[in-house]
């Protein structure tokens, strides 16, 4: 069987489990994988037997907010946004390594009684079956509420979920990942809502320059750590180039500029605090 009919088989295998659940409420970020699984949903299960719901904080870029409002319109997805205002938790803000799981506790407690209220049997969220191999303590999180992952049931992969939402014309298929803001600052570094401002700022200010593919801005104090795709990094080396980069994420606030020459490395900050998946 190859690749693309693996794919076909496990979305049919998601469409069942989605029939079996009979309604459902979707985490909602508009990212690649929980746009799939509510474009799905909404398919399956109807407008009215399902609801995508975006957890909205200072942690959440705005860019991603109007790409979410973007694929819900285009898919007619029954659509609302709540604060979740997570900075207001002090475990949350002092940003230790298992910041994910305050986050997303708030997010659950949240969505899980807006679920009740509009008779929807079950919550779930994107994650995928790659995720799980990751350290992500969001993802306790979301099992201690009771909260499904019905693609890392099915066993449905990053790549398999964008070939399928590729066939799908779901826009943003190829995007990047794009975690939240707070997962810029290393941890035990406060979360603050200037300092997430400040990261949104650089990194669309890197984008603006034609930046694409992976890329994070790093925030270590004064000092911004760039890393970017390894297609990129070359280009950014010239020194032209590079000159002009550090204008730009200057201009968000930071005084210092650290091109990473290692690259874009998903969970760096993990590596450097020496945290592992467990």
């Amino acid at each position: 069987m190859s690749e693309t009919e693996t794919a076909a088989h496990k979305e049919r295998a998601l469409e069942e489990w989605l029939n079996q659940q009979g309604s459902v409420l979707v985490g909602y970020s508009g990212g690649v994988d929980s746009a799939y699984l509510a474009c799905v949903a909404r398919e399956v299960l109807g407008s009215d037997n399902m609801l995508a719901v975006v957890g909205r904080s200072a942690a959440y870029p705005q860019q991603q907010w109007d790409h979410a409002l973007a694929v819900a319109a285009r898919f007619d997805l029954p659509l609302v946004d709540v604060p979740t205002d997570e900075l207001d938790n002090p475990l949350y803000a002092a940003n230790p390594n298992n910041r994910c799981f305050h986050c997303k506790t708030v997010l659950w407690r949240t969505l899980m009684p807006l679920a009740v209220n509009r008779g929807l049997a079950v919550v779930v969220d994107g994650t995928n079956a790659d995720d799980i191999a990751d350290y992500r303590p969001g993802h306790r999180a979301a099992t201690e509420h009771g909260v499904r992952s019905p693609l890392v049931e099915i066993g449905l992969t990053k790549s398999e979920i964008r070939t399928l939402s590729r066939q799908r014309g779901i826009p943003g298929w190829a995007n990047p990942s794009s975690p939240c803001l707070a997962s810029r600052l290393p941890y035990g570094f406060a979360v603050t809502i200037e300092r997430l401002a400040q990261v949104e700022r650089a990194e669309a200010a890197l984008r603006a320059l034609g930046i694409s593919g992976d890329m994070r801005v790093r925030h270590h104090g004064d000092l911004a750590r760039v890393e970017l795709g390894h297609d990129e990094l070359a280009r950014w080396l010239a020194p032209a180039a590079r000159r002009a980069l550090r204008r730009a994420v200057v201009s968000s606030g930071f005084q210092r500029v650290a091109l990473d020459l290692r690259g874009f490395r998903s969970g760096s900050l993990n590596v450097l605090s020496g945290v592992t998946t467990t």
